[in-house]
């Protein structure tokens, strides 16, 4: 082969993936993996930040973000050396979930380059749609899909032309052809070893310690806890990247598995398994206390079993409960505090009991509770 020409296939099929990925999302996204690979466990962090569920809702995700001043107006990473965690649903009842998984990977890539960090987690609307649950999408989410697949094949076709390239493979193998466009792309992309779950969802882990803090969707208990972080988070690679068969892992299936659990978010805190939580929290060295999303705190975020458990679901997505924008920062491991927009967090200035505290601007220490001052 000429020495001009023996790169041109390689350039070509990066031209064709950048031209879909810009035609999907309208960003422009490296296709390279980080150099490093994502770790269960951190140190503890100068600035550690975490966003609840975004649920296929772009411009809240955004709205957040910048009220947390992890990106500025123009969606570029202004955190520094931040680690921010999202607690996983990004998936359902919004119809920009693709464009949310493009514009996360490319804010991932922003934070690389500050020596800052994003980790996203597994959440149980991911778990259903790699499965193929679909009881959660809208139709916008649905036609999202089909614009990614038309897309996506006319990507494949593109690169067949190409004699230099390897044979494509058509994602649409094994999807009944009489299903709707939109459910046979959403079941192509997102099913295990599908494109979209390979490269957005796969390297996300299921649970996280960072610091003192457990980070997880929906709750941890001590079976879950012995059987220890790394091996849970690489099964779930594992199956998600198409090794394990249809069906996720026992421990993120079931009222009772890591993304399903709600045992320590009821909103009244007489309702949580407050000792159960302790048990599973005294199981994980170093560990001090939990951090979850999944379940919406109408409220606000808010602390319970003596701030062993803290929850960041707000419904911020419009397909939710259309929630302010809130996000909790820890700084140093032990200084919690929730940032946010709420004008409600402006007229109180008293100190409040646990009970009454929920959602209301508070900084949280081990060592009492008093006013924070909120920017508007």
């Amino acid at each position: 082969m000429d020495p001009i020409c023996q790169d041109v296939p390689c350039s070509l099929s990066n031209f064709v993936d950048t031209f879909v990925d810009f035609t999907v999302s309208g960003l422009f996204l490296s296709h390279q993996k980080p150099q490093q690979q994502q770790k269960s466990t951190y140190p503890s962090q100068p600035r550690l930040l975490a966003v609840g569920d975004l649920h296929g809702d772009l411009q809240k995700a955004k709205q957040a973000l910048k009220m947390a001043q992890i990106i500025d107006e123009n969606d570029r990473w202004i955190a520094g050396d931040s680690m921010v965690v999202q607690l996983g649903d990004i998936l359902d009842r919004g119809g920009e979930e693709l464009k949310l998984l493009y514009f996360l990977e490319k804010l991932k890539q922003g934070a690389e380059k500050s020596n800052g960090k994003l980790l996203i987690l597994q959440g149980n609307h991911e778990i259903m749609n790699i499965e193929g649950d679909f009881r959660y999408v809208t139709k916008a989410g649905l036609e999202e899909f089909k614009n990614w697949g038309d897309w996506f094949s006319i990507g494949i076709q593109m690169k067949s032309l190409c004699k230099e390239l390897e044979k494509q493979i058509n994602i649409f193998t094994g999807v009944p052809k009489n299903y709707p466009p939109g459910i046979r792309a959403r079941i192509a992309a997102l099913r295990p070893g599908g494109p979209i779950s390979t490269r957005f969802l796969a390297d996300n882990p299921t649970v996280l310690l960072v610091g003192g803090c457990v980070f997880v969707h929906g709750g941890i208990l001590p079976c879950h806890a012995y059987l220890g972080f790394d091996w849970i988070n690489e099964e779930v690679k594992d199956w998600i990247n198409g090794l394990k068969g249809r069906f996720g892992p026992d421990f993120v299936r079931g009222r009772d598995s890591l993304v399903w659990l709600r045992k320590f978010s009821e909103q009244s805190e007489k309702n949580c398994e407050c000792s159960l939580l302790e048990h599973a929290l005294s199981a994980i060295p170093e560990a001090k206390r939990l951090i979850v999303g999944h379940t919406i705190q109408e409220s606000g975020i808010n602390g319970a079993c003596n701030n062993q458990v803290i929850r960041v679901d707000v419904g911020l997505s419009k397909g939710c409960i259309n929630g302010l924008p809130e996000v909790l920062e820890i700084r140093g491991d032990s200084e919690l505090k929730v940032l946010t927009s709420n004008p409600l967090y402006q007229k109180r200035g008293a100190i409040l009991k646990q009970e009454e505290r929920v959602g209301l601007g508070l900084l949280l220490k081990d060592n009492g509770v008093k006013p924070i001052e909120v920017k508007a």
